[in-house]
């Protein structure tokens, strides 16, 4: 039975019509891919400077836009921009380019915070971008990071390569639970 008439034969049934067309996007999204390597990884792409990272969706609570104005907060490092109020609760903002020794994050519109999902230390990131979910499946990571120009390194667990892309994956939990960030006082 061919694609299209598997669709037609869904024709009367909306939802698993809707089901099938995201599952096929999907497996052309994956280059085709599917099977027991076919476990779906998603992640959250950002960009850095001219570098592009994935973070796990499960280590991401929320994408913010960066705000105006920041709280100052004296005697921080010059990479902690300060404090917002999200929702009544007060969140660092860290400039993770300068954190990682490249240089302040220019104020732009496109500017995002991504706001990390750990239990004890909350952190917003500010990054250059978010450019939305990537999914990936098992068989497209491989343990070796790929070199970048900020220096990341210590932070990645890993990459994704799909054709001639390749996502280096950043740990949010090894990047918030480093001695470097947490000595956050000048």
């Amino acid at each position: 039975m061919t694609v299209a008439s598997s669709l037609r034969a869904l024709r009367d049934q909306p939802y698993a019509l809707l089901l099938e067309l995201e599952r096929l996007g999907r497996v052309a999204a994956s280059g085709g891919k599917q099977g027991p390597s076919g476990r779906e990884w998603v992640g959250v792409a950002f960009r850095l400077g001219a570098d592009t990272f994935l973070v796990a969706r499960e280590e991401t609570r929320e994408v913010l836009a960066a705000p105006a104005v920041v709280a100052r907060v004296p005697g921080a490092r010059p990479w902690i921009r300060g404090l917002i109020n999200v929702r009544g609760q007060l969140l660092p903002i860290i400039d993770l380019r300068q954190y990682l020794g490249s240089g302040a994050t220019p104020s732009a519109r496109n500017a995002r915070i991504i706001v990390a999902n750990h239990r004890d230390i909350p952190a917003g990131l500010l990054v250059d971008e978010v450019l939305g979910f990537r999914r990936f499946v098992d068989s497209e990571f491989t343990n070796e990071p790929p070199p970048t120009l900020i220096r990341s390194e210590r932070y990645l667990a890993g990459a994704f390569r799909r054709g001639s892309e390749t996502w280096p994956v950043m740990s949010l939990k090894l990047l918030v639970e480093s001695p470097s960030f947490m000595q956050a006082a000048v």
